[in-house]
């Protein structure tokens, strides 16, 4: 896990690859859950035995399970001792390149792309995000997220 002291710090990383989160492994009970929060019960996601004569060959994650993991992985890759308080504040971009069948581990690559200034001395960062399946070369997500962060 990277250590940034002061939120300058960041910012003086501004074109660089930052951090790289730990892995997190994707299982169906996670895919069910997720299923259930959003309604979202597409057989491709979950019911394994019609998913295993599918596309895939097995059933796969939801591409917004996988965009939710992005505070699971900011928060193995980095952290910012002078910010009491961080904050998703959106996306600007969100692409799903390829699937993630259950059973795979997940971790994701955190390039700083751009930090401004806000009120009450903090920090708004953009982060291209990219989230990559363990023994694979396409990335399965990559996102442009932007957080805020406050002493």
């Amino acid at each position: 896990m990277k250590t940034f002291q002061t939120l300058s710090e960041v910012a003086a990383c501004i074109g660089q690859e930052v951090a790289l989160s730990d892995w997190i492994s994707i299982s169906q009970q996670q895919v069910n859950l997720f299923a259930e929060a959003t309604g979202d019960h597409q057989w491709i996601h979950v019911d394994p035995e019609r998913a295993s004569k599918g596309p895939f060959g097995t059933t796969i994650a939801h591409g917004f399970l996988t965009l939710s993991l992005l505070p699971a992985f900011f928060a193995t890759a980095f952290e910012i001792k002078a910010a009491g308080m961080g904050l998703n504040y959106g996306l600007n971009k969100v692409r799903f390149m390829s699937p993630v069948p259950v059973g795979s581990r997940l971790r994701a690559r955190m390039k700083l792309l751009s930090c401004s200034p806000l009120d009450n001395e903090g920090l708004q960062a953009a982060w291209e995000v990219t989230v990559e399946r363990e023994g694979e070369i396409k990335p399965v997500c990559v996102a442009e997220s932007l957080t805020r962060h406050f002493p």
